[in-house]
């Protein structure tokens, strides 16, 4: 049987309730990671390419509750948000990015391809589905209640693989839990122009367990996603969440082609000047807290000397 749930659409300035410190001080960190990033580049500091995370923060925050330090977290190009409601420190991650000493992963995984305790990103879309799949049926044979928790854009839907593995996962019952975070647009083919029918079509056609979730509220989110996530994980059952969500940033790096208006509307709705101006003083002090924080971080890692990757 399929299981749908909706939560409210999200009402800018009078939807948001107050998060812990913690929740708000993690969301603060990553923006100012983003936009840190975005600065290196301006400045020539950095190679290759990014894809930031701005305007997405709360989705793997909301998440982090919700997921054990024993799950799998599968995540794609736009991790890094991802990989910091995980670890919580971005020193390794920007060090990483930046292929200076005391990277992840040595320096040769870059902004894309991150490995560190059952944590991984692909920058190939879509690719991480079947993987996931394969390491969610280890977990259901090992029989320790942990699940394979893979995030996924609405542009990996496009992708034959996700089908693949949805089918699988489905036929052998497998805790597989599907994080769709749907900006409306992949790289810049808005989402009419490149899915046919819907995310919840697709889900309920393999009798999989579909929620959509178009509330910014971190508290709101875990409430109504907690009951789901443990029945994938109690029943063994696979489970697809649609967040509806905004990309507030480029695909990547100065390649934006939406017209200003649309950019304009997403920046009205973006979750930090709603929260700043409900609750100005506590956003005030962590706003401030995570900027010397990764300030602090971007200068200790332009400090160091580069990256020395060594063979296992």
């Amino acid at each position: 049987m399929t299981l749908t749930t909706t939560l409210e659409l999200w009402e800018p300035q009078t939807a948001l309730g107050q998060l812990p410190d913690e929740d708000l001080a993690l969301m603060l960190r990553i923006r100012h990671f983003e936009q840190a990033l975005l600065d290196l580049f301006s400045r020539g500091k950095l190679s290759g390419t990014t894809h930031t995370c701005l305007g997405q923060e709360y989705v793997p925050v909301a998440m982090r509750t919700l997921l054990r330090p024993s799950d799998y977290v599968f995540s794609h190009h736009r991790g890094h948000g991802h990989y910091l409601a995980r670890f919580e420190e971005p020193t390794g991650l920007l060090a990483e990015i930046m292929g200076r000493e005391g990277a992840v992963c040595g320096g040769v995984g870059g902004s894309q391809h991150i490995y560190r305790d059952r944590f991984l990103s692909s920058g190939v879309q879509g690719e991480s589905m079947p993987v996931a799949a394969g390491v969610a049926l280890h977990l259901k044979r090992a029989g320790q209640g942990d699940l394979a928790a893979v995030y996924i854009g609405d542009g990996s839907w496009s992708a034959g693989g996700v089908y693949e593995a949805l089918n699988i996962a489905k036929l052998w019952h497998l805790p597989l839990v599907v994080l769709t975070e749907n900006n409306g647009i992949a790289l810049s083919t808005p989402l009419e122009c490149e899915l046919a029918g819907t995310i919840a079509g697709r889900a309920r056609a393999f009798g999989v367990a579909y929620a959509h979730v178009a509330s910014k509220d971190v508290c709101a989110i875990r409430a109504q996603l907690a009951p789901l996530v443990d029945a994938a994980r109690r029943d063994s059952e696979p489970l697809v969440v649609e967040f509806e969500t905004d990309r507030l940033g480029p695909h990547s790096k100065g390649d934006d082609t939406r017209p200003a208006h649309e950019l304009d509307a997403l920046r009205e709705r973006d979750w930090t000047a709603a929260y700043r101006e409900q609750f100005p003083a506590q956003f005030a002090a962590l706003d401030a807290q995570e900027r010397e924080r990764i300030a602090q971080a971007v200068r200790d890692v332009e400090s160091r000397g580069p990256s020395v990757w060594r063979q296992a």
